[in-house]
């Protein structure tokens, strides 16, 4: 027969066994409700993920579409550029052309005269229309003759001692030089006087 200390031994081993599988068991679900969470978090993520995925593909065809306007305009411009060149170089050469058949008749008819100043008076006429023409479309004339030199407007090919003019004044031009809206398209060439004692140009 077993003695009462036995017994009470084997109680305790049992209570001890039965706590610690409570112990496991409220792990267990403490273990299964950690989990759940995390499944729960990550598919939250992913669903976030998602809609930012779609957000970002959003994103990124309406930069297709306006790198597509965007090209399709420039090419707009650049046809409506070469358009409008193309019209006024047509405009141009229309007013061109009417001075060219004034040239061609003034040549005709001084060959058909017999005073030759009938020619020099035509083609001074037509030139001047030409020089006319040429101001209309923005090209002017550099004024040179008698005004002091200056190297932005002014390219100098010989420069003359003397002390009947003022020191770097313009005393002739050999080439005339042209301006276009304002800007230089070519110098004027000329000759400048230099007093004996004055400065270079």
């Amino acid at each position: 027969m077993d003695s009462p200390k036995k017994d009470e031994q084997g109680g305790n081993k049992d209570k001890n066994t039965k706590k610690k599988d409570q112990e496991e068991s409220k792990n267990v679900e403490e273990l299964e409700k950690c989990l759940e969470e995390e499944k729960k978090r990550a598919e939250e993520f992913s669903k976030s993920l998602e809609a930012e995925k779609k957000k970002t593909d959003e994103y990124l065809n309406r930069l297709k579409y306006l790198q597509a306007d965007f090209e399709n305009y420039r090419k707009r411009v650049e046809r409506e550029k070469e358009e409008i060149a193309s019209r006024e170089k047509a405009r141009l050469i229309t007013r061109l052309l009417v001075i060219l058949d004034e040239l061609e008749l003034a040549i005709k008819n001084g060959k058909e005269a017999e005073k030759k100043d009938i020619l020099v008076e035509g083609v001074e006429m037509v030139y001047n229309k030409f020089q006319k023409l040429l101001c209309e479309e923005g090209l002017c004339e550099i004024q040179a003759l008698g005004k002091p030199f200056n190297p932005e407007l002014h390219e100098a090919a010989l420069v003359v001692q003397t002390e009947e003019h003022p020191n770097n004044t313009i005393i002739e031009e050999t080439r005339k030089g042209f301006m276009l809206n304002g800007k230089v398209v070519r110098p004027s060439t000329v000759i400048v006087a230099k007093n004996p004692a004055g400065g270079s140009c």
